[in-house]
């Protein structure tokens, strides 16, 4: 059987790998598997191509019966709030989140607003791929897609219960707000909005060719953005992709500050918030050691996770914990939804600054310090990423090997993971040390290991 879904969703190049044909024939396959007379609401982001691709999807899943409700332009956490909040059956989201511009994507939501577990991933494949898909009598086909204007409303609230808004409002901070040219530039101005911010905007109009910056939140996309933060003199910038389900956040110093240095202040600061749920938290094998050292301190565990938010929101759910995370800026909030999402994740860092009473670069300081390189070698399909991994493992066998995703060495001085990327064709090298020339000489050394071998 063929294979569709990667590490999040169906993505691929717009009018190429991903044509109105697979868009159809994926809406009539995920609409024999929820079934005729299931509601389901569908949104998008930004991007280009959004619109041919949502109606696309919406007559697939027409033809198999299904009720269509169309939510809009919408961040994808805010869509899957909405699915579990106001009792849809499933959702699909047209996004790409993070990938280039050129790219977009669809992803499947299950009815409790988390997406779709591996296991139904593959059912809706062989339905795919079987053209097994059911085809709904035509005197059936009474039912014209709705519209649904509930979703941003919806999704604010939700927020805003989980934190205390007083509290925040009496700090009024200075925020600025990356949103990336997409979806986020809707919601995260009224979430700062409604918590008395005083709010600055740069990439907050939507643009589907995403001018500005790639839709990825990293530290070289972000060098014109925290430049800005700085010279504000903002108490916090936030970073969103293209969907908004992450958040990278910028101090009040104007550094970039990755989504595990953020997940492991968040997690402590929801072990604060919840006390039924067992000490412990799920993240990614692409996050830093200092997660562990940061939160042993709290008594918290560190449990490692393939790469990907559908598998670490299934561990969540099955495991339970205080949170998830992963190092790009995904962070998990159980008591909200099992799902990463960035808006949350902001109104969160709010009110843990407004409660520890310190700026948000001192706040960040309480961390270990570890130097970090994050870069990728382009690979092609005939790469032997095997071949790959066993040659790391073997030319650095002497630090303690994990090999859930990828190959991550960790040792005393610094710690490493070469991975194959689930969305792109790439390999991710991602470095920490103690040392800055260490963590760059480290880096060096892989990419030309793994370049030598792609």
């Amino acid at each position: 059987m063929g294979k569709l879904f990667g590490t999040d969703g169906v993505r691929g190049t717009i009018n190429k790998e991903l044509t109105i044909e697979l868009a159809q024939k994926l809406g009539q396959a995920i609409g024999t598997f929820f079934g005729k007379g299931s509601t389901i609401l569908i949104g998008r982001d930004a991007r280009a191509g959004g619109d041919m691709y949502t109606r696309a999807v919406e007559s697939g899943l027409l033809s198999a019966g299904v009720k269509v409700y169309e939510g809009g332009f919408a961040p994808t956490p805010a869509l899957q709030y909405a699915v579990k909040t106001l009792g849809y059956d499933a959702g699909v989201i047209i996004t790409a989140s993070h990938n280039p511009a050129e790219y977009n994507g669809i992803k499947v939501i299950d009815k409790d607003g988390v997406e779709i577990s591996r296991d139904k991933e593959n059912e809706i494949e062989g339905i795919y791929f079987s053209g097994k898909f059911y085809s709904e009598d035509w005197k059936a086909l009474t039912y014209d897609v709705k519209k649904e204007d509930r979703v941003i409303d919806n999704y604010v609230k939700g927020i805003l219960s989980h934190v205390d808004v007083e509290k925040i409002r009496k700090k009024n901070f200075k925020v600025l707000i990356d949103g990336a040219n997409s979806v986020g530039s809707i919601t995260s101005p009224i979430v700062a909005r409604e918590l008395g911010c005083k709010i600055y905007g740069i990439n907050t109009n939507l643009d589907p060719l995403f001018p500005a910056r790639t839709p990825e939140p990293t530290f070289d996309s972000l060098k014109d953005t925290a430049e800005i933060a700085k010279g504000l003199k903002v108490d916090l910038g936030v970073a969103h992709d293209g969907d908004a389900d992450r958040a990278i956040f910028i101090d009040s110093q104007g550094r970039v500050q990755w989504g595990d240095r953020s997940g492991a202040l968040l997690s402590y600061w929801a072990s604060t918030k919840e006390s039924s749920f067992p000490r412990r938290i799920f993240t990614a094998v692409s996050s830093s050691v200092l997660v562990q050292d940061y939160l042993k301190k709290y008594n918290i565990e560190v449990v490692w996770t393939k790469v990907g938010s559908v598998d670490i929101a299934h561990k969540l759910m099955e495991e339970k914990g205080i949170a998830g995370f992963e190092e790009n800026g995904g962070f998990i909030f159980p008591l909200h939804q099992y799902v990463r999402d960035g808006a949350m994740s902001f109104a969160l860092m709010l009110e843990m600054l407004a409660s520890e009473n310190i700026s948000s670069a001192e706040l960040f300081d309480t961390l270990p310090k570890y130097y970090t390189v994050k870069t990728k070698v382009y690979i092609n399909k005939n790469t032997d990423v095997e071949k790959i991994y066993e040659t790391v493992k073997s030319t650095y066998s002497h630090g303690n090997i994990i090999t859930i995703d990828g190959v991550k060495i960790i040792t005393p001085d610094y710690w490493f993971l070469v991975r194959k990327s689930g969305t792109e064709p790439i390999i991710r090298v991602m470095v920490e040390a103690k040392d800055k020339e260490k963590a760059e000489n480290l880096a060096n050394e892989l990419v030309k290991l793994v370049g030598s071998l792609a």
